[in-house]
């Protein structure tokens, strides 16, 4: 697998509050990055217009955690596909008919992966009753026809043992070296993250905010592949 292939898996987290520094941005990590989030403050702030934008040349994630009466978010799963988005989110903690339905929607957009949010990252929750929780929700967000999960690193390997290596695992929460962890509680480097078997990393600040943003990106992109290289070797 070379680092296209990883670069694919990488997520970016557009953090920011408006469209210019959005745009400036995906820009500037053009090419090194596979994708971009758009979450709450974004999308709040700037809404269809910028997710189109981005679209005409990125895959976009919109990641807001749709969570309301089931047909509700149908609607919202609705509106998202018409978008053209390549994935959305939903919480899991909707409860099972929230899910089909959302799931249902999203049967008519067949390029859009709709994943459910287990537990979040910002959630002290011990290790054991975190990671049961997890699985507890990615299980019924496959009996409910969801494509996959957003979890945090540690949950990775229990959720593919108990969903097979298919279902799709989203995990926030990455951090290396010397960075601030600010309000995230459970996190992995990119290393680790991959050596579980998470399909796409979600990185926001640590790239964003670093004094060189694509020189961060190469940098997690490159721990991403030795993990591969290292995983293959071993074999």
């Amino acid at each position: 697998m070379n680092q296209n292939d990883m670069r694919q898996r990488l997520m970016v987290a557009l953090d920011m509050p408006n469209t210019a520094e959005a745009l400036a941005a995906s820009e500037q990590l053009a090419g090194h990055v596979g994708w971009f989030k758009v979450g709450l403050r974004l999308f709040v702030a700037e809404g269809a217009p910028l997710v189109r934008t981005l679209l005409k040349k990125h895959q976009v994630f919109l990641d807001l955690k749709f969570h309301d009466i089931p047909n509700t978010v149908a609607q919202a799963i609705e509106s998202a596909g018409s978008l053209g988005v390549q994935m959305t989110n939903v919480h899991a903690s909707g409860g099972r008919t929230m899910l089909q339905r959302a799931a249902e929607a999203a049967a008519d957009f067949p390029e859009m992966k709709l994943i459910a949010v287990t537990v979040l990252t910002s959630d002290a929750l011990p290790a054991e009753e975190a990671q049961e929780k997890a699985v507890a929700r990615a299980l019924l967000a496959q009996d409910a026809g969801l494509h996959g999960v957003v979890c945090s690193v540690h949950e990775v390997q229990a959720i593919k043992q108990a969903c097979g290596a298919d279902f799709l695992t989203v995990t926030p929460g990455i951090r290396w070296g010397n960075q601030d962890v600010q309000d995230q509680k459970r996190i992995a480097d990119p290393t680790f993250a991959i050596e579980s078997g998470s399909d796409y990393l979600v990185v926001g600040r640590p790239i964003i905010q670093a004094q060189q943003p694509r020189d961060a990106a190469d940098e997690a992109v490159r721990m991403m592949q030795a993990a591969v290289c290292a995983s293959h070797g071993a074999l």
